[in-house]
């Protein structure tokens, strides 16, 4: 019996290992993909997830929610640590307007209105050509990699929210890792 629950320990360790292995918590990434165009490295990126009812309650209740996406561009060292080379995040604000009764997305300066939770999550799900890395810091000597992660921000949430275990309706996260073929398209 123990030499089962070893077996199987050391199997999960294993997996954990893997390259583009994911660590996913109620996201799943649908597509992930990148291109290098002459203003830097574009990013692409699809999720699929669904709020849990504890979120969608405290939307209702005015708090806004927050997801995040990171990516970091990464270059192999065998001599040392590897170096980062590259770091992009993303922020997007979700909150209902209980005055007229809409979803509101922001990111940065920008803003957009749904009339539907639906409408407004479909904006969250994803990203097209979002520029992670600038031209001048990537060269064709290879050996590239990206971090990418992307959660609800449940440290963003109220104190109130954040204390013992009630944030746990708010578990929401994916990270993976995937190298860069020499024309910086992903493997």
């Amino acid at each position: 019996m123990l030499a089962r629950i070893v077996i199987a320990a050391c199997f999960a360790a294993l997996l954990a290992l893997l390259p583009g292995s994911a660590r996913a918590d109620g996201v799943e990434l649908a597509q992930i993909s990148a291109r290098k165009a002459e203003d830097g490295l574009e990013l692409s990126f699809a999720t699929r997830f669904e709020l849990g009812r504890a979120a969608v309650d405290a939307l209702h209740k005015d708090v806004p929610l927050y997801f995040v996406a990171e990516a970091t561009v990464l270059r192999s060292r065998w001599y040392w640590r590897d170096a980062r080379v590259a770091r992009a995040e993303r922020t997007w604000r979700l909150k209902w307007d209980s005055l007229t009764r809409q979803y509101r997305v922001s990111t940065g300066g920008l803003h957009q209105s749904f009339a539907t939770l639906d409408e407004a999550l479909t904006v969250l799900r994803g990203q097209s050509a979002w520029r992670i890395a600038e031209p001048k810091d990537l060269d064709d000597s290879g050996g590239y990699y990206l971090e990418f992660s992307y959660k609800l921000d449940a440290t963003q949430l109220p104190r109130l929210m954040q204390i013992g275990g009630l944030q746990s309706g708010f578990a929401l996260s994916v990270e993976q890792k995937h190298y860069f073929a020499p024309d910086f398209t992903l493997k």
